[in-house]
């Protein structure tokens, strides 16, 4: 019930915004807006839902210095927008780029991922953690490498 006031407050006070200023609703409401509009969508019980097309990317033997990238596609099955906030690899060697816009329900995006592997001899796997609106509010999923070391340098699992 109050999940319910909650979002109803919200969409009344973008409501009474616009009529305030005389305009129409599509010259009024932003992005920020309708990402509330989504969270109050949320408190409803509707929540955005990630799919990925893949859960590992598997970049095989590499040498290591060698700078590799990869591409996950999100897709948003789900009824509300998916908004993803931040992206974090758990290391500074994986950066993940994200879209800056919300998917919308039933549309996709890539996610970049790139991994420097100067410095991470041997075995691999890093997470890549995303904050989203979803019900849980982040999503994971993984890359691996085996590096090969520079000569003179033994491998082993940073």
């Amino acid at each position: 019930m109050i999940r319910k006031s909650i979002g109803l407050l919200t969409l009344s006070l973008v409501l009474l915004t616009s009529a305030c200023k005389k305009e129409s609703a599509a010259d009024i409401i932003t992005s920020s807006d309708m990402e509330v509009v989504a969270a109050a969508k949320a408190l409803e019980g509707k929540f955005p839902i990630v799919k990925l097309d893949k859960e590992v990317h598997d970049f095989g033997t590499i040498n290591e210095g060698d700078k590799v990238e990869t591409e996950f596609i999100v897709t948003n099955a789900g009824e509300v927008d998916l908004i993803i906030s931040d992206a974090k690899g758990s290391c500074g060697c994986t950066v993940p780029k994200p879209p800056k816009d919300p998917i919308k329900p039933g549309a996709s995006a890539p996610i970049k991922v790139s991994f420097d592997s100067n410095g991470k001899p041997g075995a691999q796997e890093k997470t890549v953690t995303l904050t989203t609106n979803t019900e849980n509010g982040h999503e994971t999923f993984k890359i691996k490498a085996n590096v090969t070391p520079k000569a003179g340098i033994s491998a082993t699992t940073k």
